[in-house]
């Protein structure tokens, strides 16, 4: 993703979790993602050491280990720019092949 600003982008706000590792450490860490777009997400990490340039992996349900790099930190919560874009409407689908995703998980 560039260093445009992306902040009008369409994104859907959810209510999902993912896995979280940073670049060059094992450890993985369990965050909320608030909103979801092509280009990046916002996540809830509730006091995990997380800065401004930091190398992640993020791992959605049904897309896998996308690479990006942290935006911006406000409080708990910061943004992820994807070094690719993603389909943002997969995590939100049924794991199950055909099934629909639960009512919670789809658009308002």
């Amino acid at each position: 993703m560039s260093t445009v600003d992306t902040r009008n982008v369409a994104r859907d706000s959810l209510f999902l979790f993912a896995e979280l590792g940073f670049e060059g450490r094992v450890d993985r860490i369990r965050v909320k993602v608030r909103n979801l777009s092509a280009g990046g997400m916002m996540a809830d990490g509730g006091g995990i050491d997380v800065a401004r340039g930091d190398r992640i992996i993020v791992n959605l349900r049904n897309v896998g280990a996308v690479p990006g790099t942290v935006a911006w930190v406000q409080g708990s919560r910061f943004g992820i720019a994807f070094d690719n874009e993603i389909d943002p409407k997969l995590p939100r689908t049924a794991v199950e092949t055909g099934g629909e995703a639960p009512r919670y998980t789809r658009s308002i």
